[in-house]
């Protein structure tokens, strides 16, 4: 037995691996997953290239999550809400709305997978679209659930235009601010929109709101078309907790529950919901935080601007940018690629797409600011190489 469990495992190492995956299903061999920002052990890079918040969370989910493990942690052996009802409760007052408008997910990828599955696949009205220069979640989650889907090809500003889409359109979702771009709609952009695709199901996915875009939260109750997706990961600074909510109207809301709980009744554990529910409710945090990350984002979009870079404007807590090369004197050494391989030996790591029109650009994270001044520094230390 011992020898045969040898074998298989030294089969596996040397590459064999497909001994397994004959028992997958016709689904997995189709599947490209997303590919996330690389990890790192911590202290070893400036790690920019997952726009998560530079600071820790708001004291008040910390003493949250203290006093829900109590003295032993002995809640834990118990399942927690499966409706996240109290979170739920402070996000629809934080928005004005009502508690059946609000639904609580692991994280804004598990809220938006539902939302694929129950609200976006409508084969017989027609595909969804998305931006072609956008999350690329989006693909892997119609690839997974079946769903048919076109891309809108962003214009040359490299802005969402909705104006493109015809009434007949069956399903549409874009996040506003974009990612990878960080340009962002104005909310009445959007509910012009939706005053003249009325037939359309739209899905705004707001992960980047708070950093300086208007939400389409208030929308919700005068569009039953409406669905609005955000995170916790970014301005509350709870990327750990996975925490992703809702908003929409309560027949939106309960396709979703549906999904859930036929899914997994109790997808958002105990500290999540306490810490998510404290996070909420400390706006004094929130706009603090949020002044320091958008102070940060224009010093380090000015400085790029002034060691040669175009920046897109970003309402988000990252910034795209790219090299502008001389014409006809375009240099190896200051592609895209090649700026990102030598940020990662410089001591920074950021976000580079190969993907056509944006493979040169570079998606570095707002980090704290002397993150930023590191990244401008390097590059000047790069560019003058």
């Amino acid at each position: 037995m011992t020898a045969l469990l040898n074998s298989a495992l030294e089969s596996q190492a040397m590459g064999a691996a497909p001994l397994a995956s004959k028992y997958w299903s016709p689904l997995v061999h189709s599947l490209s997953p997303y590919v996330p920002g690389e990890q790192i052990a911590e202290g070893q890079l400036i790690k920019l290239n997952t726009n998560e918040n530079p600071y820790p969370p708001s004291a008040a989910v910390v003493a949250a999550i203290q006093k829900a493990l109590g003295v032993d942690g002995v809640r834990l052996r118990l399942y927690p809400d499966p409706t996240s009802l109290a979170l739920r409760q402070a996000a629809a007052n934080r928005h004005g709305l009502s508690v059946d408008q609000v639904f609580a997910g692991n994280g804004s990828d598990e809220v938006l997978a539902f939302v694929f599955q129950t609200l976006l696949n409508q084969p017989a009205k027609g595909p969804v679209y998305f931006p072609d220069i956008s999350y690329s979640f989006y693909p892997s989650y119609c690839r997974l659930y079946g769903v048919a889907h076109k891309t809108l090809p962003l214009n040359d500003a490299f802005e969402i235009p909705l104006d493109a889409l015809d009434p007949e359109t069956a399903a549409v979702i874009f996040p506003n601010p974009n990612a990878p771009t960080g340009k962002a709609l104005a909310r009445s952009q959007i509910e012009s929109f939706l005053s003249l695709h009325p037939e359309t199901m739209v899905v705004v996915d707001e992960a980047y709101v708070d950093f300086g875009a208007e939400s389409c939260v208030p929308l919700v109750g005068a569009y039953p078309n409406l669905l609005v997706t955000q995170s916790l990961s970014k301005s509350r600074a709870l990327a750990g907790m996975r925490v992703g909510l809702a908003f929409g109207q309560a027949g939106l809301i309960e396709a979703l529950v549906r999904a859930k709980d036929s899914f997994n009744s109790y997808p958002v554990d105990l500290l999540a919901q306490v810490a998510a529910k404290a996070a909420l409710e400390d706006e004094v945090w929130l706009s603090q935080t949020v002044e320091k990350i958008t102070a940060s984002r224009d010093w380090l979009t000015s400085s790029l601007q002034q060691l040669g870079f175009q920046v897109l404007p970003s309402k988000a807590n990252f910034v795209f940018a790219r090299y502008l090369q001389p014409a006809g004197k375009a240099r190896a050494d200051r592609t895209g690629a090649a700026l990102y391989g030598a940020l990662k030996d410089n001591g920074v790591l950021v976000r580079q797409f190969n993907r056509p029109r944006i493979e040169d650009f570079l998606r570095i994270t707002v980090g704290s600011q002397l993150e930023a001044q590191a990244v401008v520094e390097a590059l000047s230390r790069i560019l003058k190489a």
